[in-house]
């Protein structure tokens, strides 16, 4: 009898492990770009921590303030945040400090939750856990550690989860677009959603959702051209290009056509 009870709990012990550790298909069966990311991601989960956001009464607090502030400031918002519960989110342009708060306040006035990166020195203490509370994670840009894997295994294991992605990793005179946010959209099976700040309008929001189709030089072009008439804080070098809008997706048409969000 006591032997059969080892056998049993042996059995039921190897079986948990075998679907805690998901095994996945042989990488050479795959594509190159497929194969290398479900290799490095195999086994990531990442907790995604606690925020401002999820704060009942100071979320709500803050929203008032920031309606408040752009009223003040003369600033008007547009759109709202797609009904969507995974997505990248590209913030841009890029040019000052300022628009991070900026951005903040145009999260809480939309009632919107969000989680964006940041260089690792901003983490320091005695600031780490007020970064960390207001949606920030960590990044260090002088390690070669695969972001854009880590980032598209943490899409795999949340339900909801929106990113938001600097698409100009410098504040420069020239719009230096990095296709980082581009691949984990594309890795993760999830759109990309426009959103921006246009300092000559005093205008922020969020614009378009766009669906990546693999094409990233096509996709990039059009991606682009959104922002060809926004304006940030500083100016940078004018970027033109026409944007087609079959290639503009709403929320209900992604939806139709399969993408997992």
């Amino acid at each position: 009898m006591t032997y059969k009870l080892l056998c049993f709990f042996r059995a039921l012990f190897q079986n948990n492990q075998s679907v805690t550790s998901r095994p996945q298909t042989n990488p050479e069966n795959q594509s190159g770009s497929a194969a290398c990311i479900k290799t490095i991601t195999r086994g990531v989960r990442l907790a995604m921590h606690y925020t401002i956001f999820d704060t009942p009464v100071i979320r709500t607090l803050m929203r008032w303030i920031s309606l408040f502030v752009f009223k003040i400031r003369g600033w008007r918002i547009e759109g709202r945040f797609p009904d969507l519960a995974k997505y990248v989110l590209i913030a841009a342009p890029h040019t000052s400090n300022w628009d991070f708060p900026i951005t903040l306040c145009l999260t809480f006035a939309l009632k919107g939750k969000i989680y964006w990166m940041g260089k690792a020195s901003l983490f320091r203490w005695p600031f780490q856990g007020i970064f960390k509370w207001l949606g920030g994670i960590p990044v260090d840009r002088s390690k070669s550690n695969n972001l854009v894997g880590q980032m598209i295994a943490q899409f795999s294991s949340d339900d909801n989860l929106v990113l938001t992605i600097p698409p100009a990793g410098t504040r420069s005179h020239v719009m230096k677009w990095k296709t980082g946010f581009y691949y984990i959209a594309l890795g993760a099976y999830v759109p990309v959603v426009l959103g921006f700040l246009n300092y000559r309008t005093k205008t922020g929001g969020i614009g378009p959702v766009y669906l990546p189709t693999g094409d990233i030089h096509a996709d990039m072009q059009q991606i682009r051209a959104f922002y060809s008439g926004i304006h940030g804080k500083h100016p940078v070098q004018e970027i033109y290009a026409v944007l087609p809008s079959s290639q503009v997706l709403s929320g209900v048409e992604l939806q139709e056509a399969g993408m997992r969000a």
